[in-house]
């Protein structure tokens, strides 16, 4: 006999910033949250050493004791976590919202809160992993800081690598930009940002071999994919910044998504094309990518799922 499924009045599938901050305001007006943590329980911060941009931490925080605090504030209240991956939803039958656990159980909700984040795409390399957090990122606006008044390296010819570029140009004295093909694939007025700025070098038909350094990046070892002629540039950051990918997938049957797979969600609020069902954080933002904007709209997601419960005469 089939085991039968729970009810819930506020599901949250995904934890970081976004999860935990809308499973705060989501047990403070009593709408019992369950929260699903996701194979990586407390997404892309438990992966940063030192964050020094999120207010009310004056001295900086390690990202995992950071969402490690977001934890206990929410479980305070009476968030039930859950260290488990939803693999499968049904958000096709009215007001009732079908999802199951890695395990199988079946769980239904009236209200749903996606926060699964986004992933940063890597390239692959041995030595990228071996010095993630150590001068490797995927964030020039979280790490570029503890990289002032040194030469660092970015890897994309995209929008994202161009700002990125930009950004590092502001406390760098030379900024590499390391392009695989002959032309950026950034919209025109990020190019001409990029090439009227003097102290980013652009490095064309460029790939990187390997990421040099023990402890901490000493250098990149780079190839020219024309010509094979090899160098090293000495550099201290290495800046990766070829996209990021929403981790949706298993929504795509039933949300609206861009062309990339972000969640589309209606004007100023985190309501999805599917009633009951809201989306926060990096799911649905690729344009920030911040924990402090993450956490706004957690907020956002717990305070709408708040009002349509009360429409709906649940609470």
């Amino acid at each position: 006999m089939a085991e039968a499924a729970e009810h819930h009045k506020c599901v949250i599938i995904g934890s970081g910033p976004a999860g935990y901050t809308a499973a705060v305001y989501a047990a403070r007006a009593n709408m019992s949250p369950v929260l699903f943590t996701g194979k990586e329980p407390g997404g892309q911060l438990m992966i940063t050493t030192d964050v020094e941009n999120y207010p009310g931490y004056p001295e900086g925080i390690m990202g995992p004791q950071m969402m490690e605090d977001f934890r206990k504030q929410a479980e305070r209240f009476g968030t039930d976590v859950r260290y488990e991956m939803i693999t499968k939803v049904d958000f096709g039958n009215g007001a009732v919202h079908k999802i199951w656990t890695e395990g199988g159980q079946e769980i239904t909700a009236n209200t749903i809160i996606i926060s699964t984040g986004a992933s940063a795409k890597w390239l692959g390399l041995e030595s990228e992993q071996r010095l993630a957090n150590k001068g490797v990122s995927a964030c020039a606006v979280c790490d570029g800081f503890f990289f002032r008044g040194q030469e660092v390296a970015v890897v994309g010819g995209g929008d994202t690598a161009c700002e990125e570029a930009t950004y590092l140009s502001k406390l760098c004295p030379t900024v590499h930009m390391l392009v695989r093909r002959d032309e950026f694939r950034a919209s025109r007025i990020m190019q001409e940002r990029v090439l009227k700025t003097d102290n980013i070098i652009v490095h064309w038909n460029t790939e990187a071999q390997e990421v040099l350094g023990e402890e901490e990046v000493e250098g990149v070892r780079v190839v020219n994919n024309q010509t094979q002629e090899e160098k090293t540039l000495e550099i201290k950051g290495f800046f990766v910044a070829i996209g990021h990918k929403p981790n949706t997938d298993i929504f795509n049957d039933f949300l609206k998504m861009d062309e990339t797979g972000y969640i589309l969600t209606d004007g100023r609020t985190t309501k999805t094309n599917v009633e009951g069902v809201f989306a926060s954080g990096d799911a649905q933002d690729h344009v920030y990518r911040q924990a402090v904007t993450a956490a706004g709209t957690g907020c956002m997601a717990a305070l709408d799922a708040e009002r349509y419960l009360v429409e709906k005469g649940v609470i």
